[in-house]
């Protein structure tokens, strides 16, 4: 099966539980279709570069899965109906990276970063 990895937005009046909460209602429609959830990150309350729906921070969440193209259509419709999902990124992959992502790497943990050249 396709691998895919999804970023969703929720609104930023939503508690930690049921932000949380949405990823598993995601997960079931997955394995209603065929699918499943390889992995989840529930990434917290970040601000945006700019205001969706008068919202300025949303809460992202972040998912690897292993699933057909029909569950993933099923899936991306219900997020896109549903009132607390802002927005929702969804994109094919050859293959799942190992560890967690780098939105949950500490700074100095990073790999592949540039290092700053004095402007002298």
């Amino acid at each position: 099966m396709p691998l895919y990895e999804h970023v969703f937005i929720a609104r930023q009046d939503l508690s930690n539980a049921q932000a949380e909460g949405l990823i598993e209602h995601f997960s079931t429609v997955l394995s209603d279709n065929g699918g499943q959830l390889v992995d989840s990150e529930y990434w917290g309350v970040k601000t945006m570069a700019y205001k969706i729906n008068k919202n300025r921070k949303g809460h992202y969440a972040f998912l690897k899965t292993d699933a057909p193209a029909t569950a993933i259509h099923e899936m991306e419709r219900l997020m896109r109906l549903h009132d607390d999902v802002m927005r929702v990124l969804t994109i094919k992959v050859e293959e799942h990276e190992g560890g967690p992502s780098i939105q949950m790497q500490k700074k100095d943990e990073r790999d592949g970063r540039r290092e700053r050249r004095d402007r002298s």
